[in-house]
């Protein structure tokens, strides 16, 4: 299914995002040496309901996971980087975190991750991959626009991600949005230009690139949803809703608040 979002609409998804951009930055002023990744689910937890807002996770069961989700937000560290399973996990200095954050507000989702180094004196090799993804993030966000397809936005995710030397899996890449968290049409973070499905003002988008710092391959964690670098490298991942507009797109989900 592929939505088009109405004015109303456009208006809800952009208080969605500003909440969900907004957990996502408390979260990260608040992770620290030794802050357990339960903590992380208990404050994400607290922020959404405080909110009025409705967990796009904790009822999540699609094919690729072990039954329901059951949590608030997905935490991984270093070798994980996607869909992390909060565990009885403390974080240590060094350790490179991603959250992964949806949520439902006025019948609207929105969808961003985030990644960052626990501590003030990252490794040069985390701070480098987790910047390739922001840039690669950046490069499909100025290439959507109505009329643009969505090969054009994976080719110009992909194109900054090689050239940054990383390994590019395309498994799992963005997605559109809107009701419902998971739609139509998938943005793979490669791609060939002028494929797929054309841009129209109205949609939404959740554009993800992530890498792994040496392997494109995935392996799958025992919770069944977690899922790691094959080779046990340190991975990031980076992730903005847009919507795309008459004049390009905008991004919903920036912050309102400093973290």
């Amino acid at each position: 299914m592929i939505e088009i979002l109405s004015p109303t609409e456009l208006a809800r998804a952009k208080e969605t995002g500003g909440l969900v951009a907004d957990i996502l930055q408390t979260m990260k002023s608040r992770s620290t040496a030794g802050t357990n990744l339960f903590d992380i689910d208990d404050w994400a937890r607290a922020m959404i309901l405080e909110a009025g807002a409705v967990s796009c996770y904790v009822d999540y069961e699609p094919s690729f996971g072990r039954g329901p989700f059951g949590h608030y937000i997905c935490t991984s560290v270093n070798d994980a980087v996607l869909h992390g399973m909060p565990r009885d996990q403390a974080l240590a200095d060094g350790d490179l975190v991603s959250l992964d954050l949806a949520v439902s507000l006025g019948g609207v989702v929105a969808d961003s991750a985030i990644s960052f180094v626990v501590g003030d004196s990252p490794e040069p090799e985390s701070v480098a991959m987790i910047t390739a993804t922001e840039r690669a993030l950046a490069a499909g966000i100025a290439a959507a626009g109505p009329g643009a397809r969505i090969g054009d936005l994976s080719h110009a995710i992909g194109e900054v991600l090689t050239a940054a030397g990383y390994p590019v899996n395309t498994e799992f890449g963005g997605h559109g949005v809107g009701s419902t968290m998971h739609q139509e049409p998938h943005v793979s973070n490669a791609g060939r230009p002028g494929r797929g499905y054309t841009l129209r003002p109205g949609l939404l988008l959740a554009l993800e690139p992530w890498v792994m710092a040496d392997t494109a391959e995935l392996v799958t964690d025992a919770d069944g949803w977690t899922l790691r670098s094959a080779t046990g490298c340190r991975t990031a991942h980076s992730e903005h809703t847009i919507a795309i507009t008459p004049d390009g797109a905008e991004i919903l989900t920036l912050p309102t608040v400093q973290g």
